[in-house]
């Protein structure tokens, strides 16, 4: 037994509990979740039943946290998420999980719950979830040190990974995580400058976190993505000072392109000196309309601002003192979206992220598909990712098969029909500038609900027909499962 071994397994991600107020908080549907958790430990009562949560669990980012990483402070943080009201009856439910005989749990770390590798706060978490019971202690397990988790049911090896190891964005140094771990163990501090975050981190930290007390939603578009920075820019523009901030993320980002690559991989660790960077530009981050807007060179002038900002020349202005960077570029800034209206600088934005746009396709062959798949060894037959809160199922041939178990918060949906033109883009624009996630609740266009009801998972058991794969949706009891894709491996 090289490996646990289940017979029926369940796989989610992406809950990010977090956040002290509700209009900050992107998890909704968690009654749902505490129903569908306590119906996986109802299941097959004579058999071994896995609850793998695929990282990302909470969402340490989304905390008022002094740096980048919790550390010190790390119990009382997690521990302030745990005890919320907004996500008690989740913790509830994997304890009565977890109480239950031949039931297991397994907690993966991801990038906005790094806190999870420290002892202390897995200690926290075992006794919320168990108490002194040191049976109930035993079914729940730890895969923190960035090798993903694996197990068996039936015939087939099962490879479970957050999937922010292959994306240079979220690449975390478990290295260094490690460190943090070992200096809290015997007592020793972790200076936050010790902490080096990822560009993903720095971008949420620095760039996302004041936008998003007016704007909460931002986090539903995957805020990491290309031309997301043009969206900010366009609904706040008082925030375009933090544009200076841009090349020292991408600089990161480039460095973490560098460092990934490998990471899941019999190669292992692969040195800056040696990988080849990835990494995007300033322009890209800007998307195409608000990178036209400032004219060719836009690196170049945000380049110039960057060092303008760490090293301020003489202001002519108050303003000019409080934007730390030359008037010229904020002028075009500004003025490209000034001249078209709010409205329809955010619909042009907006067509920037979604070109070309597949995001809801479950067979699209993603970046974290290809990257993860081209790590893993030919032994493993079912591999399970979450990170990017989109559903995924792929045959890879072979009797080998990819999912990617989407998320459970709440997902915005844009159709072609709401960003024809201005006209049609006008309601939602009104809607978004709003700001308010219970605004966003409550819109619907074309009939349809802005937020789309869709809470995932992955199911992986045995059956008379062999080792069946399924990515399913949990309907609103959180106590009926809809299959979306069967694989069956005979």
């Amino acid at each position: 037994m090289e490996f646990p071994q289940y017979d029926e397994l369940y796989v989610v991600s992406d809950l990010h509990m977090g956040g002290a107020h509700a209009d900050f908080q992107i998890l909704r549907e968690t009654d749902r979740l505490a129903r569908f958790i306590r119906w996986v430990a109802e299941q097959r009562p004579g058999d071994r039943v896995a609850l793998v949560l695929n990282g990302d669990v909470v969402d340490t980012l989304a905390e008022d946290v002094e740096g980048y990483v919790a550390v010190e402070n790390a119990v009382a943080v997690v521990g302030g998420i745990l005890a919320r009201p907004s996500f008690a009856p989740v913790w509830d439910a994997l304890a009565d999980l977890v109480q239950t005989p031949r039931r297991a749990l397994v907690i993966v770390v991801g990038n906005h719950d790094v806190e999870l590798a420290f002892p202390t706060v897995q200690h926290l978490i075992l006794s919320r979830l168990a108490g002194e019971n040191l049976e109930a202690r035993a079914r729940v397990e730890f895969a923190t040190v960035g090798a993903g988790y694996t197990c068996v049911v039936g015939t087939a090896r099962v490879f479970c990974t957050h999937g922010n190891e292959v994306d240079p964005w979220n690449y975390v140094r478990y290295e260094d995580l490690s460190r943090a771990a070992r200096r809290l163990n015997c007592g020793r501090s972790l200076d936050p400058s010790d902490w080096e975050p990822n560009a993903g981190t720095k971008m949420v930290k620095e760039v996302m976190n004041e936008v998003k007390r007016s704007y909460a939603w931002i986090d539903l578009l995957k805020p990491e993505t290309q031309a997301a920075v043009g969206v900010l820019l366009v609904l706040d523009p008082s925030q375009v000072g933090k544009i200076t901030r841009l090349p020292a993320i991408v600089g990161e980002l480039a460095r973490g392109a560098r460092e990934y690559d490998g990471r899941l991989g019999a190669e292992g660790f692969v040195s800056p000196s040696s990988a080849t960077s990835r990494g995007a530009s300033v322009a890209q981050l800007l998307g195409a309309h608000l990178a036209e807007g400032l004219t060719a060179g836009a690196d170049d002038m945000l380049l110039a601002a960057e060092q303008n900002y760490q090293t301020p020349r003489p202001a002519r202005s108050p303003e000019d003192a409080t934007l730390g960077a030359p008037r010229l570029i904020w002028d075009r800034i500004t003025g490209w979206i000034t001249g078209v209206g709010k409205d329809e600088a955010l619909r042009r934005a907006l067509l920037d992220w979604l070109a070309d746009d597949k995001t809801f396709d479950v067979d699209v062959r993603d970046d974290t598909f290809k990257r993860v798949t081209a790590s893993i060894g030919d032994g493993i037959d079912f591999v399970v990712t979450g990170h990017t809160h989109l559903e995924r199922a792929i045959d890879m041939g072979g009797g080998r098969y990819y999912f990617n178990c989407g998320t459970w918060i709440r997902l915005l949906r844009f159709t072609n029909a709401m960003l024809e033109d201005t006209a049609a883009f006008r309601p939602v624009y009104d809607v978004l500038a709003d700001g308010k996630m219970s605004t966003i609740d409550a819109a619907s266009f074309g009939g349809a609900p802005f937020v789309l009801d869709r809470t995932s998972a992955v199911c992986i058991k045995t059956d008379p027909r062999g080792v069946v794969g399924s990515l399913v949706h949990v309907d609103g009891t959180g106590r009926t499962v809809t299959s979306v894709t069967d694989f069956v491996r005979p």
